[in-house]
């Protein structure tokens, strides 16, 4: 006996429900992607040598965003952290100055701490600290009138010195200041190529947006082109947490 075909009918609604099958499992993707990215990691790469030798150009990270409170989009709200930024951490953060950039730098100052600098020396409510992680500045580096005027203009404001009139601060060379309630000092590690809280001052808690996670991917931008993949990549970084 021939088999017998089965009814356009039929068939539409095989196409039907497969589509809808294909459909509904795209959406939970979708929702789940969004959910692990909003509130949970989200990719980053960095783009600059400012937090070298912790961070290289060409290194590719997850973002840790529970830790800090994940912001709920459209009511700006934050999820309750896991815990406070603390002296020392690296954190991932909006820009104070340019809306949609995000910035990798290391965490120095907590409110209620007086900073300083000298001769490109660190000081911390008054005690030198050690900075295994920085990269020097070379001596004597210093920044152009123009910045040294905007400097100036925000550490007033917090000076804890006794003279305001002769206080002209420079990169390597400034403080004391006393970091606010509810706000950060931030640097990067390379001292002599960051653009950090020395020139455009005090991160608000808020701002922030996570801790490095891990480093998923890395290679060497500057030579990849001219070297063959696998040695162009930094095996020994993948996989490894910054600090």
């Amino acid at each position: 006996m021939a088999d017998t075909p089965a009814p356009p009918s039929s068939n539409r609604r095989s196409v039907g429900a497969w589509l809808w099958d294909w459909t509904k499992s795209i959406a939970v993707a979708l929702v789940v992607w969004f959910m692990l990215r909003t509130f949970l990691v989200e990719a980053f790469s960095i783009p600059s040598s400012s937090m070298e030798r912790t961070l290289l150009v060409g290194d590719f990270l997850f973002v840790n965003k529970a830790l800090y409170g994940a912001e709920v989009p459209l009511v700006h709200k934050r999820l309750p952290a896991i815990r406070e930024p603390v002296q020392g951490d690296i954190l991932v953060f909006d820009s104070v100055e340019d809306e949609g950039l995000k910035v990798v730098k290391r965490l120095i100052g907590m409110p209620g701490d007086t900073l300083a600098m000298e001769g490109g020396q660190l000081y911390r409510n008054g005690l030198a600290v050690s900075e295994p992680y920085a990269i020097p500045a070379e001596p004597g580096l210093g920044t152009d009138p123009l910045q040294r005027a905007r400097m100036r203009a925000w550490q007033l404001r917090h000076y804890a010195g006794k003279d305001t009139a002769t206080y002209h601060p420079d990169v390597q060379d400034w403080g004391p200041i006393v970091v606010p309630a509810d706000s950060f000092f931030m640097m990067g590690d390379n001292r002599g190529d960051s653009y950090d809280s020395r020139y455009w001052g005090f991160l608000p808690r808020r701002n922030v947006r996570g801790r490095p996670l891990v480093i998923y991917y890395s290679y060497d931008r500057a030579s990849w082109k001219a070297l063959p993949f696998f040695t162009a990549v930094r095996w020994p970084r993948l996989l490894s947490t910054p600090d």
